[in-house]
């Protein structure tokens, strides 16, 4: 209960600083507010699935995620708004002191997709695979997100990835295939995960 009401409170905090810079007391307002629609549905995640465990392990990675990687957060927070709105359920017994708020739902029947601390539709056979892009997050802290973003622009307009692709197993045949074949298992939070666990789709 004690971190779900931290959190949220730091959503809060957060969006009442940026709004204050951004609009004076008016926005402050309007960025709090922002801050409570997305720190409540999360911190209340994050408390009903008991998320953070109350050893060393459980708070040190309730302050990293909150101070270092609070951008990786913060955008998770918005991920499970949107699932909740939707009507997805929490994983409360795999989100139990694990670091993570895990949702049964995905956003795509064949994959799982993590935002910050948030997993949408995983599964034990790939949940490894998911917890390194949460490691990713929490150790490049508000550099990930934008090292993201940036790698799957580069890789769809300038596709480098052929030069190592797999033709022969994994043929570029169809235009979807370019981004679910091509960009998106080659992007680099992708293939180090894909390393660890799981196969790159063909």
């Amino acid at each position: 209960m004690v971190f779900g009401i931290i959190s949220a409170a730091v959503h809060v905090g957060l969006g009442a600083l940026l709004g204050g810079l951004a609009g004076g007391p008016l926005g402050l307002l309007i960025g709090a507010a922002v801050g409570l629609l997305l720190g409540a549905p999360f911190g209340w995640a994050v408390a009903s699935a008991g998320t953070y465990g109350t050893d060393a392990r459980g708070i040190f990675l309730f302050v990293v995620d909150h101070t270092w990687s609070l951008l990786n957060t913060v955008v998770g927070a918005l991920y499970l708004a949107l699932h909740l709105i939707f009507g997805h359920q929490l994983d409360r017994v795999i989100s139990q002191a694990s670091g993570r708020v895990n949702l049964i739902e995905g956003v795509s029947p064949r994959y799982a997709t993590t935002i910050g601390t948030v997993c949408a539709g995983s599964s034990p056979g790939i949940q490894r695979h998911e917890d390194v892009h949460v490691f990713q997050a929490r150790l490049l802290g508000p550099l990930y997100l934008p090292l993201v973003v940036l790698n799957y622009v580069l890789f769809t307009i300038a596709p480098v990835w052929l030069l190592w692709h797999d033709h022969s197993n994994a043929p570029i045949n169809r235009f979807t295939r370019y981004f679910e074949i091509g960009v998106y298992p080659h992007v680099w939070n992708e293939a180090i995960a894909y390393r660890i666990q799981g196969t790159p789709p063909r």
